[in-house]
């Protein structure tokens, strides 16, 4: 059974979907052969700093009034705590995000533990919740300082653990999603799967990405090599979507009832019921 997270997740599909490739993915066009992205060097835009309150505010937003009085209770604590007692309630705050999938705020407080407790994993844990919220976030203010909120957190992790496949997948992804260099993230994620070809998180984002630059066909090679090891409903969802692209219908088809039939959730099922018409047509 689908717990309440992955029940989330699982109808955010065709949202974070839609999110991914309409993300400004600053330099990313269609490549050359050979390559998975090529690039532009267009001058950064200045990037607006947000606090962990503003976040938190708008996060609230998404909240039942019972739920968003427990965050404000613990947000009172964390604000009448001594020094020592804060880090406390910034774990129990962070948790409690996270536990309600509301990557943003959870992130800046995973941040604030990794400032308090410096370490590889909470470096690398603030990183991938702020790459969680960028991924997610609609807000185009917030989401360029997300991305650099990660690079940042990655930069720290890779101090004091050089060259994971980890912090590289974190920061490749980061790079293409949010600099004027994206080639500089694609070369990262490149180094990844030529070291590890199976890596999971590095060949779904290659996907992304070359579903971004118009290369389908190398898409489905990405989302296949993920399938293989992990057949998950959103890899499925971005294999069908790059066979009805590439105007393969049989295949989007079939793809698209392999994500109605592992997420088993009503919205998604409906989503695939008005495709698979379509696509029949």
């Amino acid at each position: 059974m689908l717990n309440r997270k992955q029940i989330i997740v699982v109808g955010s599909t065709v949202v974070l979907m839609g999110l991914m490739l309409s993300m400004d993915i600053q330099g990313l066009v269609k490549p050359n052969e050979g390559n998975e992205a090529a690039t532009a060097t267009p001058a950064a835009a200045p990037v607006k700093s947000f606090s962990v309150e503003e976040v938190s505010e708008v996060s609230k937003q998404q909240l039942t009034a019972n739920l968003k009085k427990q965050v404000s209770d613990l947000e009172a604590a964390l604000k009448d705590a001594s020094e020592t007692e804060k880090i406390e309630f910034q774990k129990q705050l962070a948790q409690q995000w996270d536990d309600l999938s509301q990557p943003a705020p959870a992130a800046f407080y995973y941040e604030l533990i990794a400032q308090k407790e410096p370490g590889y994993t909470p470096w690398l844990k603030t990183g991938d919740k702020f790459t969680e919220a960028y991924q997610q976030t609609a807000d185009t203010l917030m989401q360029p300082a997300l991305v650099q909120k990660a690079i940042n957190a990655y930069q720290q992790a890779d101090k004091l653990q050089p060259n994971t496949p980890e912090v590289k997948t974190g920061l490749g992804i980061a790079y293409v999603t949010g600099t004027p260099n994206p080639m500089q993230g694609i070369q990262l994620l490149l180094e990844v799967v030529k070291d590890d070809p199976e890596n999971l998180k590095a060949n779904l984002n290659l996907g992304l990405f070359s579903m971004k630059s118009g290369q389908f066909d190398k898409a489905v090679e990405r989302f296949k090599t993920v399938i293989a090891q992990a057949p998950s409903a959103e890899a499925w969802f971005y294999l069908a979507s790059s066979y009805e692209n590439m105007g393969m219908k049989p295949e989007a088809i079939g793809a698209y009832l392999k994500t109605k039939e592992i997420a088993a959730d009503p919205n998604m099922s409906q989503f695939v019921d008005r495709k698979v018409n379509e696509l029949s047509n």
